[in-house]
């Protein structure tokens, strides 16, 4: 390498590097040489995003509310509060609409308070509440009555790169505005959490505990991402964090502001994964695929043309490996929505066009259905592409959690009868005192016994 050469190839990257800030001049170091810095982006992006205190009401479920285990430890009584404190934790959010105040968040961090409060970088401090919130793409939006906030334009996460640069901004361990720097290490992540939709951004920019909600920004200064998890073992930062991107979180707000809720495609089909060597047996030649198993009368799959024995492989122009992949791209669409899906019949292509239909949100609470089942919750499966009762929230130390049930758990049969809709769950459960429920959770198949 000529020495002209080793001179060019740091200039080039500088002078890349340079045009993608695309904000402010570049401040002067040294001899009047210019100094990469991230500060002008930042100065302009840091005041749309907020930190959020949280406070609310837990019954703490362990031994020690026992008076009996209290005394043996030589703790004071429970004073018959029945375990009741009030906890506050933190987190972050992102001003996306400054004149109508809409903030948007992580349901973890929302979702279950008593009161919100936010405050803005300049330290004032405003209550706030929740419009709405979906636990299965873990977004929420709240509003503040507020006058002066700065907002944050919304990018389009399907132009983000594995690559690119980034920073992610938010309340790490509470202690307020903090920016971190990397790139986009992958995208499209899935199978982070047990339930639940995902489709994340993956950064190395440092993500903390009270980063969930923050912003990951591109150099452009848009909103690609909302930070949502880490992977740590000590609960600190390792390099891998995830953001849901504002494909998504968009779309779910916009259900929220338009609707009050949100409205899941239907597809209304069965399904289960199968590998080349299951693909072979059915006569086909591919690796993998969602393989159509019972299809819902007068659905969106019926209407398409699609039948059992299908292997859908494509989910407008995304490639589907198995049934969960199929359950992130169907979950993620909203009802009325078109799409198209190509699949495998006698080892040759087709396509067909489906307008997703609209999945039902009714919830029953366990005890209503059965005592063991009390501490849960059950409404009909939150996909398109699953069909059964799926659990909701499974409370600690109550009944439903000592069977061994989960959040995110589908309920495909009780007592060997299929369960279409929560009418089957509740008649089967009318009839008999003792409860075998066929669980899918993931791709597992488990038994309970529920009495």
């Amino acid at each position: 390498m000529t020495s002209k050469t080793r001179f060019f190839l740091p200039a080039l990257l500088i002078a890349l590097i340079c045009t993608s800030l695309a904000t402010a001049a570049l401040p002067q170091g040294a001899k009047g040489q210019p100094v990469i810095s991230l500060a002008p982006l930042v100065e302009e992006v840091s005041p749309a995003v907020v930190n959020i205190r949280v406070s609310q009401t837990v019954t703490r479920r362990n031994s020690f509310e026992n008076d009996a285990f209290r005394r043996f430890f030589g703790l004071p009584d429970g004073g018959g509060s029945g375990g009741a404190q009030e906890v506050a934790s933190a987190g972050s959010g992102v001003i996306v609409d400054a004149e109508r105040g809409y903030i948007l968040t992580n349901h973890h961090v929302v979702g279950d308070a008593d009161a919100i409060k936010i405050s803005l970088m300049d330290g004032t401090v405003h209550d706030a509440e929740i419009v709405g919130s979906d636990p299965a793409t873990d977004i929420a939006v709240i509003k503040v009555d507020a006058d002066g906030l700065t907002e944050m334009a919304i990018g389009d996460s399907t132009g983000a790169r594995v690559g690119d640069f980034v920073i992610a901004i938010g309340n790490p361990f509470g202690l307020g505005h903090t920016v971190t720097s990397g790139i986009i290490s992958a995208l499209g992540r899935s199978g982070i959490s047990r339930d639940g939709y995902e489709d994340f951004i993956q950064t190395d920019a440092s993500i903390n505990p009270g980063n969930s909600g923050g912003a990951l920004v591109n150099m452009s200064g848009e909103l690609i991402g909302i930070n949502s998890a880490i992977i740590s073992r000590s609960g600190g930062n390792v390099g891998i964090g995830f953001a849901v991107p504002t494909e998504i979180a968009g779309s779910i707000m916009r259900q929220i502001l338009d609707f009050g809720e949100i409205r899941r495609g239907l597809l209304g089909v069965n399904i289960q994964t199968i590998d080349a060597e299951d693909a072979e047996a059915l006569g086909n030649d591919i690796d993998s695929g969602a393989l159509i198993t019972g299809i819902q009368a007068d659905s969106a799959a019926e209407h398409a043309g699609l039948q059992v024995g299908d292997i859908i492989i494509d989910v407008n122009d995304k490639k589907v490996d198995g049934a969960p992949q199929l359950r992130n791209r169907i979950g993620l669409l909203r009802s009325g929505e078109q799409i198209e899906i190509r699949y495998l019949r006698d080892n040759k292509s087709h396509s067909t066009k489906a307008e997703l239909g609209r999945k039902q949100s009714q919830v029953v609470l366990g005890e209503e259905i059965h005592p063991g089942l009390a501490g849960s919750s059950f409404s009909l499966a939150s996909t398109s592409s699953d069909s059964g009762i799926e659990i909701g929230e499974v409370q600690e130390g109550t009944p439903a959690a000592q069977r061994g049930l989960r959040t995110g758990d589908l309920i495909t049969h009780v007592n060997r009868a299929p369960v279409e809709d929560l009418d089957d769950l509740r008649e089967i459960a009318s009839r008999y005192n003792i409860l075998f429920l066929n669980i899918r959770r993931g791709d597992r198949a488990l038994m309970f016994q529920i009495r």
